[in-house]
């Protein structure tokens, strides 16, 4: 079932998407080798709710939100928002689509102009899609500014006078100023402190809900995805092996690579304990990807299918997709194990104060500590 038949209300439905990149050419200028960074990718986003991409580096997360963008030009597939064909648009039409339709880059200093002060930054999209006089624009930043955190007396100031979670506010701003729809978030808050992280997370949550924005979330980092997002789609060489509601998959991971990704995620319980799962061998290249299953070279429950023929992403009736020959006859992912004593009772005391015992209502500095890395032997 592709992601436009099974969402026909979706705001965005994306289907067979691909991008490869030339690599090599030969004397003659013809291309020799091509990296596969998205290879028929279909998702789709509902109104209001967060999708998260999620995978390792290179897997093609940032490639795909720009192409749904046409920040890139796909080599093929179908983009529709609210249910226009992107692809198809004229440079007119498309400059008009980027109001409804934005993007919060990893790296808000790279991202914002430093010889601009914060109300002309703010201004910009104001004035490119003539959607305030220029009388009332001032009054407008000062509201944009006010809406994420941020004092109105801000606005004269450049990008570097700020820290990087101020920063990195100026830019959700801007992404807010022409009311989108739509904002995909690269990494968000990769780059900031983890005590920045949690303000400027619950800060795109409030956002949602007061405004009704969807998001396309892309991370590394499962244990901020956990809090963000309504559903997840697990990439790995590009493409999405595995997809489900953020509950869903958290609880119960349907593909190998899925279960090693979470794996990695550190146990905020001083007497808890789960077994690693470790990854044998090295990820293989987007400029030459493994047949069949492109994670067979790595998978422990790898057999001779895997090596030969793709596996489909099928999905049930819940709506959990996956992409694996043997995901019926896996065994169920291990549940995390009350052990004995691990601490010294004063340090297991401090533990439990700092993370808390009953569920905040918010996002706090415990919930988005990195994961460690996948281990590979």
């Amino acid at each position: 079932m592709t992601a436009m038949q099974s969402n026909v209300t979706a705001l965005l439905e994306v289907e067979g998407l691909v991008k490869h990149f030339v690599a090599e050419r030969s004397l003659f200028g013809r291309p020799t080798a091509w990296v596969r960074a998205v290879d028929g990718v279909s998702f789709s986003v509902e109104a209001g709710k967060t999708l998260a991409l999620v995978g390792e580096s290179g897997c093609g997360k940032s490639t795909i939100s720009r192409l749904v963008l046409r920040l890139m030009e796909p080599d093929a597939g179908q983009v529709r928002f609210a249910g226009r064909d992107l692809l198809a648009l004229d440079p007119g039409a498309l400059r008009a689509f980027r109001r409804d339709a934005q993007i919060i880059f990893q790296d808000p200093y790279a991202s914002l102009n430093p010889r601009m002060t914060v109300s002309q930054i703010l201004g910009e999209p104001l004035s490119l899609h003539d959607l305030v006089p220029a009388a009332g624009r001032r009054e407008r930043v000062d509201e944009l500014l006010r809406l994420v955190g941020l004092e109105p007396r801000f606005a004269r100031r450049y990008p570097h006078e700020f820290s990087g979670g101020q920063r990195q506010r100026i830019a959700i701003a801007r992404a807010l100023a022409v009311e989108p729809k739509l904002i995909i978030c690269d990494e968000p808050v990769s780059a900031l402190d983890v005590s920045i992280r949690s303000q400027i997370l619950n800060l795109l949550r409030d956002l949602q809900d007061r405004l009704g924005i969807a998001y396309i979330f892309v991370s590394h980092d499962l244990a901020v995805v956990k809090h963000v997002a309504d559903r997840v789609a697990v990439m790995n060489l590009g493409r999405i092996v595995e997809t489900a509601a953020a509950e869903a998959l958290f609880t119960s991971p349907r593909h190998p690579y899925s279960r090693a990704l979470l794996s990695a995620i550190p146990i905020l319980k001083p007497r808890a304990k789960r077994s690693s799962m470790l990854l044998e061998g090295e990820m293989p290249s987007a400029l030459d990807p493994p047949s069949g299953c492109r994670f067979h070279s790595r998978c422990p429950y790898v057999i001779a299918q895997c090596r030969i023929e793709p596996p489909p992403l099928l999905a049930d009736a819940t709506g959990h997709a996956t992409a694996c020959h043997r995901s019926a006859e896996l065994p169920p992912p291990d549940a995390t194990l009350t052990t004995g004593r691990a601490f010294s009772p004063t340090l297991e005391k401090l533990l439990a104060a700092f993370s808390g015992g009953a569920q905040r209502p918010v996002i706090s500095v415990g919930d988005v500590v990195d994961p460690a890395p996948v281990a590979s032997a």
